[in-house]
């Protein structure tokens, strides 16, 4: 095949540069249209979709793992990414290299027309960087980006589709009511579906009304864990030092292993390295980029024998009062961090609602070595946060 030369001089990260992370309005058609020209040259392995509001990332990394322990060839694709973009496609136990993604990058500017090319947004071209990458793999565990229907990922037939907990979340493209959110997220489910564990029953009657619908098998992760299984989530537990909510993802993760027909025992998850859910970043902070609603109920569990120093921004859509609100009881003050981003709330507009909750804050400077931090918010404030800690003396006293 011949190379579209003045395409292929861009590198992968230039091309994706020149290319929006976020459109005000999305052409829906475009990301099918694009699969349908290019789909009898890819070879598709066999997917696993995940969608849901919170949970996606662990419950997809738990069962990825499980897995290749089980000696499969096994992609993860996630999303978004904190510090480099090979953490959104994670290969046989790592980040892929940069060697594969160059190779996919060329054959995609062989296969794609330049329609395409074009306008294919960062999240649909990145996807379809992560398929090539995988053609070679047994499994794909796909983690949806917005979740939905016309979601980038949901153009691919899957063998199950998962379901973490849905609540409200990107109500500007999903919806403004839990309804509308709950369906456009079912509406992407295949032949074969689990359910996690509900924070709203009414999630339940929407996703049986669907499945009935669409002629889709429908499975609910069992409410009775066997003693077999609640013996490997305690050592699991134990051995990764899982919060409650994490303990519920991988039992999730467990239940699709099952329908799938997959063995799995302790040695299965034990080496799960889990990136960005109540991450220990050193001996006094953890990082968690949950940022909205529902995992700060999780955080708050979580917390609930300690008081915390919140290190915390947010983005201007999200429902930073709300969050404040749930985490007000384990909070000793808050540190806001500065986070460049066009996208992230006015510094007036959050003091306000501090001083509302009569929530204490100041700007976030130095870590104190005998405070206890959690860092939550956005994938923006976590790689914010992670690029500050590793580049400048933040603790007081230098105590690193």
């Amino acid at each position: 095949m011949q190379k579209r030369m003045e395409e292929i001089e861009l590198s992968l990260s230039s091309f994706l540069s020149s290319k929006p992370l976020y459109y005000a309005k999305i052409d829906y058609t475009r990301m099918p249209r694009a699969y349908n020209s290019i789909k009898s040259s890819l070879n598709i392995p066999k997917i696993i979709h995940i969608m849901g509001t919170n949970a996606k990332g662990t419950t997809g990394r738990f069962l990825a793992g499980a897995l290749h322990k089980n000696g499969c060839n096994v992609g993860h694709y996630s999303s978004p990414h904190i510090l480099e973009f090979n953490e959104r496609i994670w290969l046989n136990g790592k980040n892929v290299d940069d060697s594969l993604l160059d190779v996919a990058h060329e054959k995609l500017l062989t296969l794609l027309d330049k329609e395409f090319l074009e306008t294919l947004s960062y999240f649909e071209y990145t996807t379809f960087i992560a398929m090539v990458v995988y053609e070679k793999c047994d499994y794909i565990v796909l983690e949806a980006g917005l979740g939905g229907e016309h979601d980038a990922t949901s153009v691919f037939e899957s063998v199950l589709s998962i379901y973490t907990p849905i609540d409200m979340d990107h109500e500007a493209f999903l919806g403004d009511s839990l309804e509308l959110v709950a369906k456009t997220k079912l509406r992407a489910m295949g032949k074969r579906v689990l359910i996690a564990k509900q924070t709203h029953q009414e999630v339940t009657a929407f996703a049986i009304e669907i499945a009935k619908s669409y002629n889709s098998e429908i499975i609910f992760v069992e409410d009775d864990i066997s003693p077999e299984d609640s013996s490997i989530i305690a050592s699991v537990s134990k051995e990764l030092q899982l919060a409650n909510y994490l303990e519920e993802n991988l039992f999730t993760a467990m239940n699709a292993l099952k329908l799938l027909g997959i063995p799995y025992d302790v040695s299965s998850f034990e080496k799960a390295k889990l990136f960005g859910r109540l991450m220990r970043v050193n001996e006094n902070i953890t990082l968690d980029v949950g940022h909205n609603v529902l995992a700060a109920k999780a955080i708050k569990e979580a917390y609930a024998s300690k008081k915390i120093v919140l290190i915390y921004n947010s983005f201007e859509d999200k429902d930073y009062t709300q969050v404040l609100s749930v985490l007000k009881d384990i909070i000793l003050h808050v540190e806001v961090l500065h986070v460049e981003d066009s996208r992230i709330v006015k510094q007036d507009a959050l003091e306000r609602v501090l001083e509302t909750l009569d929530i204490k804050y100041r700007d976030f400077n130095k870590i104190e070595s005998e405070l206890e931090y959690l860092v939550f918010g956005s994938f923006s404030v976590a790689e914010t946060f992670l690029r500050v800690l590793n580049e400048q003396k933040i603790y007081n006293n230098d105590t690193r």
